[in-house]
């Protein structure tokens, strides 16, 4: 079996071209329309395509009747080709934002909870002495930002890795937990309640994170070990305003974190229900790519990141001390 060496896209005459079809011809799996969508002929994309899978000595896509569908060997190179792509696309924003005496873009994801206090508190620090750095957050689900951080659109994020992530990748700094609580609409039918149970809320509609978030893993878990049947009516939803929203409008019980709750949930509109246990789900911490060097503006997020880290950590020791 022979092995690429260390300049095997010389060898192959890689050209930023081949990745540009590489991606077209994800999207419409026609060498036509995709030669197409970058104003090439067919009989040139067919050539450009044919010589690189000559040159690496692998076919990359199963010609069929209807068109062509990538095998394993295409499926790396489009995914790598998203990765390069996106990669070029920052260059361009980074370079274009220095040149206009700027300090470049930064593109965080984090899950909820540290969207609220802590990436807030880092960002607002930052922007005190860079005024000019423009900074993109997007908040979502572990599931959906390690993607998205391994494909170049994200310069790190604050998340979990999910089950099954490939930890030789990434580096992990450890933030901490989020506690979750039940959060209902003021004058639900449990409120007031002092001994809920499981079972009392599971006649009531509720709205949850998508199945395979983590977040709903857990509520899965939790009536699955009270042996308790879920909830016939659920709202599946990563937007945490769309789950309020249904809570204010109707008897539906929402899940999220005990510092989210804090601070949107107003007591005048909601209620968080009492549980005998306590819930939480597996730490979060910041993540970035081992071999991937950060950007400037990105760089003096996660130092103005982790100042506060250690600042909060610090408080939490004087008051366990006291």
């Amino acid at each position: 079996m022979s092995v690429l060496d260390s300049n095997w896209f010389l060898n192959a005459r890689l050209k930023l071209r081949h990745f540009q079809l590489f991606l077209a011809l994800d999207e419409h799996r026609n060498l036509h329309r995709a030669a197409a969508q970058l104003n090439m002929s067919q009989p040139a994309a067919s050539k450009l395509l044919s010589d690189l899978e000559a040159n690496l000595g692998m076919r990359l896509f199963d010609r069929q009747p209807r068109g062509l569908t990538p095998n394993w060997y295409g499926e790396v190179m489009i995914r790598h080709a998203h990765s390069v792509l996106s990669t070029l696309h920052h260059t361009a924003e980074e370079l274009t934002a220095l040149r206009n005496g700027n300090t470049g873009t930064v593109a965080i994801g984090t899950v909820m909870a540290p969207a609220v206090t802590l990436l807030t508190s880092a960002i607002e620090r930052v922007h005190r002495d860079r005024p000019e750095l423009k900074i993109s957050v997007d908040v979502d689900v572990s599931k959906a930002l390690v993607p998205r951080l391994l494909e170049g659109e994200l310069d790190f994020a604050i998340t979990r890795l999910p089950p099954g992530s490939d930890l030789e990748r990434f580096v992990f700094e450890e933030i901490g937990e989020e506690e979750l609580c039940f959060v209902c609409r003021e004058g639900h039918p449990l409120v007031g309640k002092t001994s809920l149970k499981l079972a009392d809320m599971a006649v009531y509609p509720w709205s949850l994170q998508p199945p395979g978030a983590l977040m709903r893993q857990l509520v899965d878990s939790l009536f699955l070990h009270h042996q308790v049947a879920p909830p016939r009516q659920v709202v599946d939803t990563a937007d945490l305003l769309v789950s309020l929203a249904l809570v204010d409008k109707s008897d539906t019980i929402t899940v999220t974190t005990r510092e989210t709750a804090d601070l949107l949930c107003t007591p005048q509109r909601f209620h968080q229900l009492p549980f005998v246990e306590a819930l939480s789900v597996q730490p979060y911490g910041l993540v970035s790519l081992r071999h991937q060097r950060l950007s400037p503006g990105a760089a003096l997020l996660m130092s103005t990141l982790r100042e506060i880290i250690a600042q909060n950590a610090q408080r939490e020791d004087g008051r366990s001390e006291t």
